[in-house]
Formats: C-alpha cells, structure tokens, sequence
C-alpha cells in the first residue's frame, strides 16, 4: 500500500506548499502593510509599467490597422454634427426675434419649424446630461474588453497581450483581493462590534478609529486603490460637514481611508446591513430608516445635534444623490447647505487608464460592479482638501450649494452642470419645459406680444417703455 500512497503523498505536499506561499503573500505583503499603513512603493512601479504597456499596446493597435487599411473606430472624436462657430440658442432666437420685430404682425414661417428640429437632434447628439451617466471614453486601449472595439484581434501581438492581461487579473490579482475583502470585512464587522461592548471613553474613540481605519485600508487595498491626497491642511473639522462630488459607492472609501467620517446614509438590510449596525455600535454613524428619509426636518435636526457635539467625527455627504461619471459634477442639493456650518469641500478625480469607477446602477449590480472593480488593473484616484468655506450673508442655501459645486469643478477639473443627477431615473421636470415653451412663445409673438400687453394696460405703456 506503500505505492498507493505515495502520489496522495506528494499531492498533499503540493498543495501544502501552495497554501504556504499563498497564506505568506497574503498576510506578510499585503494584509499587513495594509493595517500598518505601510508602503513598499511597488505602486509607483506598478503604474509606471502599465502605462507603458498601454502606450507599447495602443501603437501597435493604430500601426496593425494602417498596415490593413483599416480605420479605427474612436467613440471620443466629434464632429457628426457641425455647429456654428460662438453661436448659441440664445443668439439665434433673438436673430429670429428681430427678424419678426420688422413686420407690423406677428409672422410664422413653416421653415421656422426647421430651426427647432435641427437644435433638437444637436441637443440629441451632443446631450451633456445622459453622457455623464455612461462610463468616460478613452483615447487609448487600457487592454480591458470594455474599453476597446474589438482593438485586439488586429494583429496575433495584440491578441496574446491581451490574454495574458485576462490571466493575470483573473487568475491571480482577483483571487487574491476577493480574499483580502472577505478577509477585511469580516474582521472589520467582529472587532467593531467588540468595541461596541466598552464602555463611551477615549479608549473606546481610539479604538473605534483604528478599527475604522483597518477596515477601510483593507477595502482599498482589495481594489488596489493608489490614492494621492493634496492640501491635508484643509482636512475636515468637528464642527462642518464634507461634501464632495460623487463617482462609485467607494468615494465614502476613498475619502475614510484617510480620516475618520461620520457616515450618512439609508439602513438596509442584507451584508450591507450588517456592516452598518456593526459600524454604529462603535462610531456615531447616522442611518435612517426608509420612512425617516422623507422627513428632512429630522434629518436636518439629527445632523445639526451632531455636529453640535465636539466629540464627533465630521460628517460625510455626496449631495449630488446620485452617481456621476467621472467628467461632470451635476447639482449639489440644497439640504446639507441649509444647517449652517462649516462646509469642507472636497473634489476626487479617478484616473481611468487602469479601471473605470464610475457605477452605472442601471446596468450593474453592486456584486458585479465590484467584481468589475477587482479585475480591473487598480483604482487611481486624487483626493484635494479644500478651504472651508460658510454661507455669506444675503445668500440662499441654493447659491451657496452651486458656490461649492463650481469649487469642486474646477479644483478636479470636471464639468460643472447645472441638472440634477436624478435625471437618471426621472423624466425632466414640467417645469424646464414650460419655460422653453414661454421662450419658443416668444420667438413666435416677437416683440408684439409686450405690445399687446401695453395696449390692453390702462394708460398704457410707461413713458421710458415707449420707444421698446
């Protein structure tokens, strides 16, 4: 029987030494520096390398298709619709208006409809709203499938890069980040509810934060988060609310992974749930119940007498609501702006060469986003803390929140819109379309519409209005 044993034998001893080097790799290179916070500045290299992989796979891709006469498909250039140059809506309807002022009636032209249908297919093509809820375009191949148009069947090169790129993040980055995520969380939601237990001391805050911080340094390494954080002088206080612009679900992540936040958000239930009551035994997190999200004066009220309490963390917000892609920033809502304190802003830029972060929750589910996430190269991401800034007096919480917005714009060098990310799902307001319908009115009636109101005032018009 010695014989029959003797394979069992060596394939024990096989698979022993597998798991050796895996259990080795995984507590003593990356489970490890994580919790310590330490870094072996492979990262730099990392990046460095795969950028030039990038630049090596992109000309080869522009070069195989010269050689074929192929034309490549580049879904960044523009041009399908010419407009005119410095020409706006604006312009060209009052072009329309003095056109009509001319005449003693009101004139309709059914050419006049020509104007409205070309505006609308260019409002169509080149919509500003639904691209910032599609992932950012790329003008070069990243060796993803998602970002390319079929780019690695041009030549056999392309094709055996881009299997081999599949194996390594497949085959060995994914299994080791999923098992640093299960790894993390889990201690995450044992330790944190163990601290709930102490008694409300310092000691209790202090080790409430390091296990805040373990955890979150665990789910950025599981992604391989190569975070750059600019003017830490201006990190959040005790006394404000941070806000900032929101890209995936991870930005909460990003920003935590450096200072502890008080989180702000709706309970739910599943993992997600468990994560939440595991988080507020020990730290004073706000989570609503469905029905206490509609009532905004007690969400207004519980984050007001949080912030009164010095001993708190600040609180984190992403007042758009929704998720952005990663090249606009859209509407701040107006709610975390009528408090009263302190707002420390804070704009995240996403690099998208290594993965794209943006979560598009009408396609994907969290399970597969973050998978999408984890095969991806690495998350690349900076981070710029910006001055506090308050409420100036005579300004209403709407033009504070878009006093903000623009800050955060153009500190990361986004997009700054006006539209509210809950175009998402939504229709457009009845509202943004009556006033397009008063405008077009307007063009249609030119100037004898003020005329007729004129006529029908007793006295009529005033004596400075009489030359209008």
């Amino acid at each position: 029987m010695a014989w029959f044993m003797l394979p069992v034998d060596l394939l024990f001893r096989y698979l022993g030494l597998h798991i050796n080097v895996w259990l080795t790799v995984l507590f003593g290179f990356l489970f490890l520096p994580h919790i310590l916070g330490v870094s072996f500045g492979i990262h730099q290299y990392y990046t460095r390398t795969l950028l030039s992989i990038f630049k090596w796979a992109t000309l080869q891709m522009e070069l195989s298709a010269k050689e074929k006469n192929q034309q490549l498909y580049k879904h960044y250039t523009r041009g399908i619709i010419a407009k005119t140059p410095g020409s706006t809506l604006q312009q060209e309807f009052e072009d329309l208006q003095q056109s009509t002022l001319l005449s003693l009636e009101p004139r309709f032209d059914l050419s006049d409809v020509f104007f409205f249908c070309r505006k609308a297919l260019e409002s169509i093509v080149d919509d500003d709203v639904t691209k910032c809820f599609s992932a950012q375009e790329l003008e070069s191949w990243n060796l993803l499938k998602r970002s390319n148009r079929n780019f690695r069947y041009l030549s056999l090169k392309l094709l055996a890069l881009w299997v081999l790129g599949v194996l390594i993040r497949y085959c060995v980055l994914l299994p080791f980040r999923v098992t640093l995520a299960v790894t993390g969380i889990s201690l995450f939601i044992v330790l944190s509810t163990m601290v709930g237990f102490l008694p409300k001391t310092k000691l209790r805050s202090y080790l409430s934060d390091k296990v805040h911080w373990m955890g979150y340094r665990l789910c950025v390494g599981s992604l391989t988060g190569i975070i750059t954080y600019h003017n830490r002088e201006n990190k959040p206080k005790n006394d404000g609310i941070c806000v900032a612009n929101h890209t995936t679900p991870i930005d909460g992540i990003i920003l935590a992974n450096d200072l502890c936040y008080s989180l702000v958000g709706q309970l739910h239930g599943g993992l997600l749930g468990m994560i939440q009551r595991a988080m507020v035994t020990s730290s004073p997190h706000i989570w609503f119940e469905r029905a206490e999200v509609k009532d905004r004066h007690l969400v207004a009220q519980r984050l007001r007498d949080h912030i009164a309490d010095e001993n708190k963390h600040p609180i984190l917000i992403f007042p758009e609501g929704s998720c952005v892609n990663n090249t606009s920033v859209m509407m701040f809502r107006k709610g975390s702006f009528e408090i009263g304190c302190t707002i420390y802003p804070a704009a995240i830029k996403y690099d998208p060469h290594f993965g794209d972060a943006f979560w598009d929750s009408s396609k994907f589910g969290l399970v597969g986003y973050l998978v999408r996430m984890m095969s991806s190269w690495a998350i690349v991401c900076s981070v710029w803390y910006l001055p506090p800034m308050r409420r100036k007096d005579g300004e209403d919480a709407v033009q504070f929140a878009n006093r903000v917005k623009a800050a955060i714009a153009a500190q990361a060098g986004l997009v700054d819109l006006i539209w509210d990310a809950g175009l998402k799902r939504t229709k457009v307001k009845d509202a943004f379309k009556e006033e397009e319908q008063q405008l077009y009115s307007k063009i249609l009636m030119g100037g004898h519409e003020d005329q007729n109101r004129c006529k029908h005032t007793e006295g009529g018009c005033p004596e400075g209005d009489k030359d209008k």
